[in-house]
């Protein structure tokens, strides 16, 4: 019997919605949630050190998955599905040289909220291949000179310079006991910057062991160079500052001169060596592990680079960890490294959905930054934008955008707010040698 047009167009129409159903069920074909035709899939790599003996930031890539689940069961960004590469750092250069030949081969379009303290062994592949890093931790100098890094907090710079500004109002005489490393060379004329903002002497440089099981000689020498009376001891090693200030609590409890080892409030007992960190090095989940209001951190001063952690502003991203992480201990929201990559993963969303093409290149993410593309973190950090004009320019720290911390304190075993709202330290920074 020959067709008719009426049961050709039936067929057809039956035909066509079978194939899209199956599409669908496929997980193929246009995302659920999404308008018009499918878009292709977007690429990105998250890398951090897990396993080592120094620092390890295994929330980070664990927040980048979470995020791409959730921006998947809402149709993916601007239609496009979010799929996530993650690799261990190992906190060594060929580490990060292997993550970033990898992202190279991969074919990545952004490297998003990452950690790694060796800038030198990962940039230089990015840059080859035109690969934007958005948002990295902040720990390495290259993050604030390569033209293809768009950081979103001030890194070590700020929070070492913020600190001296906090710790000047307080503390008589400061110890700063810092990594033997590159990255740690720069710590102590960062925080001299700030301290000289109220005219403060410089604080004692102690170097010590990135990954030392104990730290009781240099918790010594911090100590007593710290001196009697308001003296302050602050410690930045990542995460053996946990380490470096159990030894430092374990020290004889006073020497010849009868000082105190423990913090404390300096109105309570002037006597006392108050402790003092930034945060990475100190964070909320390092605080209930060491006894909440019992633990050693107790009345400790703490620069951060975001609003505490039980802000309101945090809301959306607890919402997606709670509903996306499932029960994955690594992503605690009161964590620096988790904080960031979100933070990144916004950026990366914002310029997404600027450039609404059907297909997202490392080169149109990275020209829709230079060009300037503004940035709404809800709050978490000042609008964030990449354009010449609105980088700091700081020797050894030029595409500093982001310049803002925050002053918090350890009270009753919560790091809450010292002073409200942000604190802008980059005539500080730039004021460092």
């Amino acid at each position: 019997m020959p067709m008719t047009g009426r049961r050709l167009t039936s067929l057809l129409a039956y035909v066509t919605t079978a194939a899209a159903g199956a599409s669908l069920l496929s997980g193929c074909g246009v995302l659920p949630g999404t308008t018009g035709g499918s878009r292709e899939p977007v690429t990105v790599m998250t890398w951090a050190p897990d396993g080592t003996r120094a620092t390890n930031m295994p929330g980070m890539p664990a927040m980048a998955q979470a995020y791409a689940r959730w921006a998947n069961a809402g149709g993916g960004i601007d239609g496009h599905e979010l799929r996530i590469l993650t690799c261990n750092e190992q906190n060594t250069s060929a580490g990060a040289a292997a993550c970033a030949r990898r992202a190279v081969r991969e074919k990545v379009v952004a490297v998003v909220g990452s950690y790694s303290q060796n800038g030198r062994a990962f940039m230089a592949p990015l840059e080859a291949a035109g690969i934007p890093y958005i948002g990295g931790y902040g720990i390495s100098e290259d993050e604030f000179t390569s033209p293809l890094s768009y950081p979103v907090n001030g890194g070590q710079a700020s929070l070492l310079a913020g600190h001296g500004m906090q710790l000047a109002a307080s503390c008589r005489k400061v110890s700063l006991v810092r990594p033997d490393t590159i990255a740690g060379d720069k710590l102590p004329d960062l925080l001299n910057s700030g301290l000289r903002t109220s005219r403060h002497g410089s604080a004692t440089d102690i170097p010590a062991l990135e990954d030392a099981a104990e730290y009781t000689q240099p918790a010594g020498r911090a100590r007593s160079e710290a001196g009697r009376k308001n003296g302050c001891v602050a410690a930045v090693l990542g995460e053996r500052t946990q380490t470096f200030f159990d030894s430092f609590r374990r020290l004889p409890t006073g020497d010849a001169e009868g000082q105190s080892v423990q913090a404390g409030q300096d109105s309570e007992n002037p006597s006392r060596v108050r402790i003092s960190s930034v945060l990475g090095s100190v964070s909320q989940p390092v605080i209930d592990r060491t006894g909440g209001a019992r633990s050693p951190f107790e009345g400790a001063y703490v620069t951060g680079w975001y609003p505490e952690a039980n802000d309101a502003r945090w809301a959306p991203m607890r919402k997606v960890i709670q509903e996306h992480a499932f029960a994955d201990n690594r992503v605690d929201p009161a964590d620096a490294g988790v904080q960031t990559t979100w933070i990144a993963y916004t950026v990366l969303k914002q310029v997404i959905e600027s450039l609404d093409s059907e297909s997202i290149t490392a080169s149109a993410v990275s020209r829709a930054l230079d060009l300037g593309v503004r940035i709404d973190t809800g709050g978490l950090t000042p609008e964030l934008r990449w354009h010449y004009e609105d980088m700091l320019g700081a020797p050894g720290f030029p595409r500093i955008v982001n310049g803002e911390v925050t002053f918090q304190v350890v009270r009753q075993g919560r790091l809450v707010a010292q002073k409200p709202g942000f604190v802008d330290v980059g005539e500080t920074v730039l004021s460092a040698p």
